[in-house]
């Protein structure tokens, strides 16, 4: 009988130490993940994302690896949000606008001052990745804020009236300029010098800084001052490729997200230096007076905001409320 139950036990040991020896491998497995830029890569937008790729990768051997596929000439920045969902990619660095035709309430992220550890201390944050999950996205990290948006033109605007121009934009703020007159075309930012210099747009809505990775200054003339909204730039998954991480995996690419996140603490000095910059290229820099400034902004903001809740009536004045978008 102790015999019988020796060599019971001695199978059972066998057979665990079996599945053990098949299980290891396969929790150790290193995981490749596929990604991409709706920026151009080496430009201002994307520098970030392609250092936080290359310290994954040097720091993550065994565990993660990240293949970057590029920038918009692999797939197009306007393909890039149904790309990620549909897991032809597995996350990318782009903006809030540039999945809006997905989650449109993502755009909010554009209309609050707050930064992104506030957002996160006041559930905001947790709030609207439950909107992204239920689309098939999740919101990880922002690699971009601090910065404000500008109207760059061809001819000289002296209050908040657009009318007679035609601006190129992106959904963040086409409500906002359609309302001040202007007509609007959505192109592509690797398209944008084309046209301007065919006369196909008069001007176009970009933050403080980048044209000059793109050539844009080279066709302005001018730039409209006071600045609105708050850039946004963030690392988007898809919700099935991160959920299907082990923990540890999760765990060391949130590490690196936050690392990724450090980095804007750069953004307000490096505006201040493209300020000068653009003034230095010939770029005429135009100041609204106080009441017209009041007119732009108070439109700005309201259009946003107006926008993302008749997008979102249920999401959108939660929305509000949580981010600050109550302005005097």
């Amino acid at each position: 009988m102790k015999s019988l139950l020796r060599r019971a036990a001695e199978c059972t040991a066998k057979v665990l130490l079996c599945c053990a020896l098949s299980v290891a491998p396969a929790v150790a497995q290193e995981v490749t993940l596929r990604a991409a830029n709706a920026f151009q890569e080496g430009t201002y937008y994307a520098k970030n994302f392609e250092r936080f790729i290359e310290k994954v990768n040097a720091e993550g051997k065994g565990l993660v690896r990240i293949q970057y596929v590029g920038g918009p000439k692999s797939i197009p920045t306007f393909e890039l949000a149904n790309a990620l969902r549909n897991g032809v990619v597995d996350l990318a660095n782009t903006t809030t606008s540039f999945t809006a035709p997905i989650v449109p309430e993502g755009m909010a992220l554009n209309y609050s001052d707050m930064g992104m550890a506030e957002l996160r201390r006041n559930g905001a944050l947790a709030y609207l990745n439950t909107i992204f999950q239920s689309k098939g996205l999740y919101l990880f990290a922002r690699t971009g804020e601090g910065v404000p948006y500008h109207i760059y033109s061809n001819k000289k605007i002296t209050k908040a009236d657009l009318s007679g121009l035609k601006l190129r934009i992106a959904p963040i703020y086409r409500d906002f300029f359609q309302k001040l007159g202007a007509s609007v075309v959505q192109v592509a930012p690797g398209e944008v010098y084309t046209a301007l210099d065919r006369g196909v747009v008069d001007g176009y809505g970009w933050p403080l800084i980048g044209i000059f990775d793109l050539g844009w200054q080279e066709r302005t003339r001018y730039r409209l001052d006071p600045g609105f909204y708050n850039i946004e730039l963030s690392v988007i998954w898809n919700l099935k490729s991160w959920q299907k991480l082990t923990s540890a995996q999760r765990r060391f690419l949130e590490q690196q997200g936050a690392w990724l996140e450090s980095l804007n603490a750069a953004y307000p000095g490096d505006g201040a230096a493209e300020d000068k910059r653009q003034r230095a290229a010939g770029i005429e820099v135009v100041e609204l007076d106080p009441a017209q400034a009041r007119v732009l902004l108070r439109t700005a903001y309201d259009q946003g905001w107006e926008g993302v809740i008749k997008a979102s009536p249920t999401h959108g004045p939660k929305l509000r409320q949580m981010m600050g978008g109550e302005r005097d």
